[in-house]
């Protein structure tokens, strides 16, 4: 892995100004994966969207690390039952085409 793509987590936090303990208790909810190389810490880039919102959630509105793994768990449940929905209502359109043909 290229450590060129990766954020440096001491980095993204004073960018943020937030405590490195926040992202190391993101990452032992299993809400984030932290990458060490070269005895550093760093993010994924396409991780950076999810972690801004948890800090927004924390920071911001005051949840606690367990109301946010609540919250990321449900966002996920519901993205997994739109994709669910989306795949149905496919079905049901070449179905629906199948019929009038």
């Amino acid at each position: 892995m290229n450590s060129k793509n990766l954020i440096q987590i001491k980095q993204f936090c004073l960018y943020h100004e937030i405590e490195n303990t926040f992202i190391t208790e993101l990452n032992n909810y299993g809400l984030v994966e932290i990458i060490i190389q070269d005895e550093d810490e760093y993010l994924e880039p396409e991780q950076l969207p999810v972690i801004e919102k948890m800090i927004r959630l924390h920071y911001d509105l005051k949840i606690n690390l367990e109301g946010i793994d609540a919250i990321a768990h449900l966002l996920n449940k519901i993205e997994v039952l739109q994709q669910n929905l989306n795949t149905a209502k496919n079905k049901l359109r070449l179905f629906e085409q199948n019929e009038t043909e």
